[in-house]
């Protein structure tokens, strides 16, 4: 059965999959095995948020990442996409999110407020340009694309910047009309050039402007708006009325924009599927209740990180369990018991946990290793040191912080606390070697070492720290006593019963 057949009780004829390459870009390889995966599951479409690792060339070179994709593996990329029946949009910022190209010093000067690289200046010639020449490099090796996203999210500091606050003094001059008409701008520069490419803007900046405002402006006829939430608890009633006003403005077409993981923590690791799947349950119910036909299609986002400097969230084969449970409750009206059997069929699951964190030895879907593993050290590596170094009364008891600094430790006491943590060093280190093996395979150098060094390593650190203390405590032979003139043992248990009471 093809998606088109199977789609027939789905609102939404388009559901792409959002990949945010602005951390833990996959390698093509792996795109290679989960396309295939993201079709069967009901997905026809992509959008392709490069930021840093689309190949830009001449003077926009600077923009890359170091292991930014090159042209031929985009092309490749794209390949991939049309034999699984994934149609591409190719997302570019051009006003807002703009940290990956305002970092640097060269185009520094672009910037909305001197200090912050968030927001272009859309009072300066040069800003379009840019824009201009990003569009496009990214719309040449994407010839044919039927839409291109131009994002326009959360524009923090709009109006704030010198230019601006000149501008805004001038009579009829407010926040809106000046993202209305960079919004206009950018929308102009795509048509005129690529006459049969759809802009698509995020909505959020749009919401407040008032009706006369938006259909006065232009913008309705040249844009398609995407209405994005990611809450567990979204406003249906107030989403439908948003529609309704979108259309009363002139916009013939909207998009929806839910989440199937980043969108809960800035540095969650594990996905909360139960929060994924009501919020895409609550868009079917705002696609029912609002005007028919109106809808495109919806954006399934996984976001990779909140914005270019924020720490990495949750890995893209981490939330595959919830993309596979939010795509098929989707194309199939909800989650019903026939959609979870489905679902545990596609990714190879026994049992399929919505409301608890996936069991450790979760699947068989590309990527799953990583899962069970990153599963594994998120739920016990952190809990597990703590619980030696916190809560294991011969460590509070006999190498608290203040023994450590001293090198000081009954002998009797290197006997008990010893075994376990070199035991539990041994066993994390395994582990953690397992887990790093599995994410190379998956991701570039750079990736893996931020991600272990976020989420794994400071736990292994406090363990080989109190590894070594231990050592030089006990090679530092007969320990003076921490409190002068005071056996070690002191008024503590005796000594020829270690342990003390149970």
């Amino acid at each position: 059965m093809t998606n088109s057949e199977m789609s027939g009780s789905s609102p939404f004829k388009m559901r792409l999959v959002h990949l945010d390459l602005k951390g833990a870009p996959p390698k093509v390889s792996y795109l290679s095995e989960v396309f295939p995966l993201f079709h069967a599951l009901g997905a026809n479409g992509l959008l392709l948020e490069y930021e840093d690792m689309f190949p830009y060339e001449g003077h926009l070179r600077l923009l890359r990442a170091k292991h930014a994709y090159s042209p031929p593996e985009i092309k490749e990329i794209l390949h991939l996409a049309a034999l699984n029946e994934l149609e591409v949009i190719p997302l570019v910022q051009t006003f807002g999110h703009m940290e990956f190209v305002l970092k640097h010093k060269a185009l520094a000067h672009l910037r909305e407020v001197a200090l912050f690289p968030n927001t272009l200046n859309p009072h300066e010639a040069e800003s379009l340009a840019l824009v201009g020449a990003m569009i496009s490099q990214v719309m040449e090796l994407h010839p044919g694309a039927r839409w291109l996203h131009v994002g326009c999210d959360e524009v923090y500091y709009l109006g704030e910047g010198e230019a601006s606050r000149r501008w805004l003094r001038q009579e009829h001059n407010t926040k809106a009309r000046l993202c209305l008409s960079h919004m206009k701008a950018v929308a102009c520069n795509v048509l005129a050039r690529h006459p049969a490419t759809t802009p698509l803007v995020w909505d959020d900046m749009l919401r407040a402007i008032p009706e006369d405002q938006l259909s006065a402006s232009g913008v309705p006829q040249l844009v398609e708006p995407v209405l994005w939430d990611y809450g567990a608890d979204l406003d249906i009633h107030g989403k439908a009325l948003l529609m309704e006003k979108y259309r009363r403005c002139g916009f013939l077409r909207l998009w929806a924009a839910s989440a199937f993981k980043g969108a809960t923590g800035a540095s969650q690791a594990l996905t909360p599927i139960e929060h994924h799947l009501r919020n895409n349950v609550q868009w079917l119910q705002v696609a029912a209740s609002g005007p028919a036909d109106m809808l495109q299609g919806i954006v399934l986002t996984g976001w990779q990180r909140y914005d270019h400097f924020s720490v990495l969230c949750e890995l893209l084969p981490v939330g595959i369990p919830s993309l596979a449970v939010c795509l098929q409750s989707l194309l199939h009206g909800g989650f019903t018991e026939d959609v979870k059997a489905r679902v545990e069929n596609f990714l190879g699951i026994s049992s399929l946990e919505i409301t608890d964190l996936m069991s450790e030895g979760a699947g068989s879907f590309p990527g799953s290793d990583i899962l069970a593993l990153v599963t594994h050290v998120g739920l016990h590596l952190r809990s597990s040191v703590d619980t030696l170094l916190e809560r294991d009364r011969y460590v509070t008891g006999w190498f608290s912080p203040y023994h450590r600094g001293r090198k000081l430790i009954h002998p009797v006491m290197v006997q008990h606390i010893q075994p376990q943590a070199l035991s539990l060093l041994a066993r994390w280190s395994t582990l953690v070697q397992e887990l790093e093996a599995a994410l190379h395979r998956v991701f570039y150098p750079d990736a893996v070492e931020e991600w272990l060094e976020e989420n794994a390593r400071p736990s292994l650190r406090r363990l080989q720290a109190l590894v070594q203390d231990l050592r030089e405590a006990a090679g530092a032979g007969p320990s003076p006593s921490p409190h002068s003139g005071q056996d070690p043992g002191g008024e503590g248990p005796n000594l020829s019963h270690p342990l003390g009471p149970p």
